[in-house]
């Protein structure tokens, strides 16, 4: 018999980093999902990953207080500060510009990101990140 699906939750968590404390612990607690199994599976399965990489995790729980879960790449802002070595994007985009990152960078950041992307190639998983440099006033050279 299947398990019956009570309902699913999305978290963005540290990687390797996930604790008890809020908002993971509150946020699972209340949906009665065992706090620390979670902690213990989210870093065994982040553990090869930049730790301190943001992840958006998509949890699927059940009645029978088990959980599965779906951990997504860093989002496309990640890769883009980090490679144009900023702490945010332009106050302004498309009138100042915050930073500069380069056509290699893009390929590296899509083809790190292409699974995630509902693109059919790397050149399409490439627009979509130049879309992400854009509006966050990042300049690609």
């Amino acid at each position: 018999m299947a398990k019956k699906r009570v309902g699913s939750m999305k978290l963005q968590v540290k990687a390797a980093q996930a604790n008890p404390s809020p908002p993971v612990g509150p946020a699972l607690g209340q949906r009665g999902i065992n706090i620390m199994e979670f902690c213990k599976a989210f870093n065994a399965k982040t553990q090869d990953m930049e730790p301190g990489a943001p992840c958006p995790t998509i949890i699927t729980y059940y009645q029978d207080k088990s959980f599965t879960m779906d951990i997504k790449t860093p989002p496309a802002s990640y890769f883009l500060k980090k490679a144009a070595k900023l702490n945010s994007g332009a106050k302004l985009p498309g009138k100042e510009t915050a930073g500069t990152v380069t056509v290699a960078q893009v390929r590296e950041i899509a083809e790190a990101k292409m699974k995630d992307l509902s693109a059919n190639d790397i050149e399409g998983a490439m627009q979509i990140i130049l879309g992400s440099a854009r509006s966050m006033g990042i300049e690609v050279k």
